[in-house]
């Protein structure tokens, strides 16, 4: 299982392309930035399993039973994590809420 320093990594990175791309087409707006974080966030796990940041940080997404996550687990999940507080409480097994809620888990590449 991946650990909370990749998984802060993988995160920041992610962010960080979405303030990027949010600062240059929208000005910096805030909900563009969440948006923007969102929709990268969706398109990649519910795709590849793991976003830019994931991979960089040598993370992705995966069901418990080792299968993709798919593209509505990537919808919840993203959605769960975009209102923060489910991403921080997490269980012994390192998982936030919005792993448990879709039964997804981040692990090692």
């Amino acid at each position: 299982m991946a650990r909370a320093g990749r998984r802060i990594l993988g995160i920041v990175i992610d962010w960080t392309i979405a303030l990027v791309i949010s600062n240059f087409a929208f000005g910096g707006n805030q909900w563009a930035t969440l948006a923007i974080f969102a929709v990268e966030q969706i398109l990649l796990i519910g795709t590849l399993g793991y976003s830019v940041g994931h991979r960089i940080a040598g993370i992705h997404v995966v069901r418990l039973g080792g299968g993709p996550a798919g593209p509505l687990a990537a919808v919840v999940r993203t959605l769960l994590l975009c209102l923060v507080i489910p991403a921080v409480v997490f269980d012994p097994d390192q998982r936030g809420l919005h792993d448990k809620a879709m039964n997804t888990i981040l692990i090692r590449m």
